[in-house]
This record gives C-alpha cells, structure tokens and sequence, in this order.
C-alpha cells in the first residue's frame, strides 16, 4: 500500500496548481518521495521519461500505484503513436487519476478523443510542444475535455530553432495566455527551467508570472517550493491588498476611477493567498 500525499495540495484545485512535478514511471520507488514534496501537483510521465522497450512495464506500475491509493496526473503518449490507445485503455476508470497529460497536443480533436477514451469528467492537460500546436492554441483550448494548456518548451525549441531567451520564447507564450483567456481556462502552464540556482529559477518564474502563466513544470522534486513561492502572492502584494480591504470595509481610500480595477485585484490576492495559506501570516 502506497502512502504519503502532500495534504496541502491534495486539498488545492489543480487549476490553482503552481508547481506540476514531472515523476518518472521507470522510478516507482520514488513515488511516494514526489507525492511528499511541495509539489502542487504530481504527473507520472509514461512519455518522454520512458524508453519504448519499457512502456508496458512503466504503465503498469502507474496504473497500480493509482490503484493502490496514490493520486495523480498521468503524462501519456501523444495520439499518434502506438501506445496513446494502450495507455487511455489502461487509465479508464482508475481510482486515484486526477487527470491526463497530453503529449503533443497539436488539433483540438486530440483532446477530445483522448477524452472520449477516458471516464467521463476525466480532465486532459493539453501539452503543446511545436509550432503547429501553438498556432492551434486557440482551437485546443476551446476543444471539449481541455482542462489546461501547458508549454512543452524543449521540443518547441527544437521544432522551430528558438533559443531559451525569453524574448524568443514571448510570442509561443503570450498565444497560450490568450488561448487560454478565450477558452475560459486556468492560465497555462509555463515549462521547466533546468538549473541548479534558486535565484535563476525564481528570474525564470517572475518571467512566467510576468506572461499571464500561473504554473510551471519542473523535473526536480527540490524545485517545487521555490516555484510555489515564485507563482504566489508577494508579501508585498498581499500587505498592499490587506490594506486597500481593510480600507474598502470601513469605506475610506480614493474612490477615483482606478479603483474598481484595484479592488478586483486585491480580492484576487486575498483569494489566492487563502488558497495557499499564505493570507493569514
């Protein structure tokens, strides 16, 4: 029997999720040590993480872990290979499944037919890793079963040449921040940043925030509390919108024509710290 769940996020909607651990399915061992992290959300990666020989093998010990009391997202394979249909056959119904990560999501029919092989409700993170995916964003995004979008950026600097300097990387993001706002979704989901500083990781993820991202992928279990603290409130932030709250409530402060706008932001920041439990210290 499998134990350990970070109960913070276990409580916290995947569509407040910050930080997205990525777990690979050819470490069952490492399992529970992911699920104990601060990671809002775990997915076990039967994609990228495994070698075509082992995909049946990393499958099942996934599959058995979610049946055997673990919770989590599963990255499966994309919808043009041989294993998408083995791995939707084999998550159907299976107890502990938060959800599935599409592997590169390019049409919004790969959503919805990856959803139609799944319980009904089953929610599907579409990963959109290459140029015909981004420029599809707005299509997937509003394709029935997407739960989220996220940003595949290794492969999509492969498909197209980009290097990782966010300046060439802008125009892949602010499509998934606009997509997602047409689709009515969470803000997408930014992806990993592959180093060993915490200051660089937290440059990375006031770029992330700076795009209308509200999450980010990461490889590393060690990464994950930075990223939430990177993607939460500020303290800052969350003294200036006590303050204007405490002031709306006993009617005092300017009441001029930017005040609508700041009153709506300190409301998103009170509701988002309470989610994270940062609003009351």
């Amino acid at each position: 029997m499998f134990s350990g769940r970070n109960a913070r996020a276990a409580a916290l909607p995947a569509t407040l999720s910050r930080s997205w651990l990525l777990a690979s399915a050819m470490k069952p061992e490492l399992f529970d040590t992911a699920l104990a992290s601060e990671a809002d959300s775990v997915i076990f990666d039967i994609e990228d993480a495994v070698p075509a020989e082992h995909k049946s093998t990393a499958r099942d010990a996934v599959v058995n872990a979610l049946r055997d009391g673990m919770t989590g997202w599963v990255r499966i394979n994309d919808i043009n290979t041989e294993y998408w249909a083995d791995d939707l056959e084999a998550l159907h119904g299976v107890p502990g499944l938060r959800g599935v990560m599409l592997a590169k999501t390019e049409k919004p029919e790969h959503v919805t037919l990856t959803a139609m092989r799944l319980a009904a409700g089953t929610p599907v993170l579409a990963l959109v890793e290459s140029a015909l995916g981004v420029e599809n964003a707005t299509a997937i995004a509003s394709a029935p079963g997407t739960f989220r979008l996220a940003f595949g950026v290794g492969d999509f600097r492969r498909d197209t040449g980009a290097s990782d300097d966010p300046m060439a990387l802008a125009y892949a993001r602010a499509k998934l921040v606009v997509a997602s706002r047409v689709g009515q979704l969470p803000g997408p989901i930014d992806g990993p940043t592959l180093t060993d500083s915490d200051d660089a990781l937290l440059e990375a993820c006031r770029v992330t925030q700076s795009m209308g991202m509200t999450g980010k992928l990461t490889l590393r279990a060690e990464q994950t509390d930075t990223i939430n603290h990177g993607l939460a409130p500020s303290d800052t932030e969350i003294k200036w919108a006590a303050e204007l709250l405490d002031e709306h409530e006993h009617g005092g402060g300017s009441r001029d024509g930017s005040y609508a706008p700041r009153l709506a932001r300190a409301q998103k920041i009170r509701n988002l710290g309470e989610s994270y439990g940062l609003w009351t210290s």
